[in-house]
């Protein structure tokens, strides 16, 4: 069980790029501790990324995000298949133009690259969360990539050929909340993360959970139409508990009290 979260601004939100992700962060936080990594980009398209091997109470204070970047991926890992020794299978996940999050278990993801014949991005890389990303590098963000998948999910991403947008997307078996305000745009795996945001950021938001088999773009802080698709059902998967990491989340959430204070 994995924790994501991310937003989409508007050029007008005046709202805290840095404080916006640290509120996200501490509300996934107890999700997991394998690893934990966030990424943005601002105005021309620039990504920065980081991700490392701990837990999210290890990296809440030192986030640092453009004032100008107006997308944001956040991640905490509780792993299934792909080591976080190797820095690659940590989230972020690179294939191609497309970097993203996810949470949640692709069981059919070596099938996926054996049909397509995809190379990994990087050779050491065994993480199931890649074949998602390749077959939207491939065949873009349609329906019938994401029906290809067999497994659990709620996943974002962004593509370096569409600066202006953050795509969110929820099959079955993960949570996946949207939260809108006037010039903000917010999703994470909780509505309790979301509950932080309107706290922290002083902001009012729409909140609601995405239905499974939903594809939704989000731009310029904005969400516009979505696309329906059909996830497999056909799978088993031993339940996990959604909080992997207590003391990581009630770290998290004492630390981001004291940051907000002394803003």
């Amino acid at each position: 069980m994995c924790g994501i979260a991310g937003y989409s601004f508007d050029r007008a939100s005046t709202v805290s790029r840095t404080l916006a992700a640290q509120a996200l962060l501490a509300g996934i936080a107890e999700r997991g501790a394998d690893a934990v990594g966030y990424a943005f980009r601002g105005d021309a398209g620039t990504l920065s990324v980081h991700k490392q091997r701990s837990g999210a109470s290890a990296l809440l204070e030192r986030i640092s995000v453009s004032p100008e970047a107006n997308q944001a991926l956040i991640h905490v890992r509780d792993y299934t298949k792909g080591h976080p020794r190797i820095t690659a299978n940590n989230h972020p996940v690179r294939h191609g133009a497309v970097k993203g999050i996810h949470n949640g278990i692709i069981v059919n993801d070596e099938e996926i690259f054996a049909r397509h014949g995809f190379e990994r991005h990087e050779p050491q890389m065994t993480v199931d969360t890649e074949a998602i990303f390749a077959l939207i590098d491939e065949l873009g963000p349609r329906q019938e990539a994401l029906e290809e998948l067999r497994g659990s999910m709620a996943t974002a991403w962004f593509d370096d050929r569409e600066a202006d947008t953050v795509y969110i997307a929820r099959g079955v078996g993960r949570p996946l909340w949207l939260g809108e305000g006037q010039h903000e745009a917010f999703f994470a795996s909780t509505r309790a993360a979301l509950d932080l945001v309107e706290r922290y950021l002083n902001l009012k938001l729409r909140k609601r959970e995405l239905p499974e088999g939903i594809l939704v773009p989000l731009v310029d802080g904005h969400r516009r139409a979505a696309t329906r698709f059909k996830p497999d059902h056909a799978f088993e998967e031993t339940p996990l508990p959604a909080v992997r990491a207590p003391q990581e989340g009630a770290t998290c959430l004492r630390r981001l009290a004291v940051i907000a204070a002394a803003l």
